[in-house]
């Protein structure tokens, strides 16, 4: 018997050793390190955009299997500015109004890929505008935050401070194909400037096309990165 209650205790005591063990190695183990949600094929998002104090609405509208990227974005008590991108890198800046002005830029990449951001490096969770976030960097260039819930994307700065708020981000929403058109005067004058160009402005001397073409420039490297 006295054999018997030591073997007992051994075991009992060999027990609670492999489930502290057990709980250690539950307790001590983390997971994955998170990766921000690729962009959905097309969507739809308005923001509100801040440079250093200036503010302009955009409505941002993505489709990426017909290789567009169309931002209609209106200035604080400014004009709209149309800004219609191809990804063959040709992209058309104009108003509709009486003035009728365009400009036509070509860069050497196209519209953002779905999955521009992979390789960016995690930074833990933040809270930002009310929600809280993943958040992930690339290359110092770009601050990515993303609902950690709905892996909605909320906000987004750039280097040189450029914020985006997301206010709304409709997947699947699709912008019909006679809104992509370009008027028929940004094919009239024959104007077009690269991007190793000084770009003029397209609305006023105040630089709202100057401002575009900077966002461009930031998204060509983005995508080189």
């Amino acid at each position: 018997m006295a054999s018997f209650g030591s073997a007992t205790k051994v075991i009992y005591f060999l027990a609670i050793i492999l489930s502290s063990l057990t709980n250690s190695s539950i307790s001590e183990s983390t997971d994955p390190t998170p990766t921000p949600t690729p962009w959905p094929p097309q969507f739809h998002s308005i923001m509100i955009y801040n440079t250093s104090g200036t503010l302009q609405i955009n409505s941002l509208w993505y489709d990426y299997p017909k290789g567009r990227n169309f931002n209609i974005i209106q200035r604080q008590l400014g004009e709209h500015v149309y800004d219609l991108e191809w990804n063959n890198g040709t992209s058309f800046i104009y108003t509709l109004d009486a003035n009728k002005k365009c400009q036509t830029l070509k860069f050497d990449v196209g519209i953002l890929t779905p999955n521009f951001l992979h390789g960016a490096h995690y930074l833990g969770q933040r809270t930002m505008d009310g929600f809280l976030c993943n958040v992930w960097e690339k290359v110092d260039f770009i601050w990515y935050y993303e609902d950690v819930v709905t892996k909605r994307p909320v906000h987004w700065t750039f280097y040189n401070g450029m914020e985006g708020h997301l206010m709304t981000f409709e997947v699947g929403a699709v912008l019909e194909d006679a809104k992509w058109q370009a008027p028929v005067y940004c094919f009239e004058s024959g104007e077009q400037t690269d991007d190793s160009s000084q770009l003029n402005s397209v609305v006023d001397n105040s630089g709202p096309a100057e401002d575009l073409f900077k966002r461009k420039m930031l998204i060509q490297r983005l995508k080189e990165l």
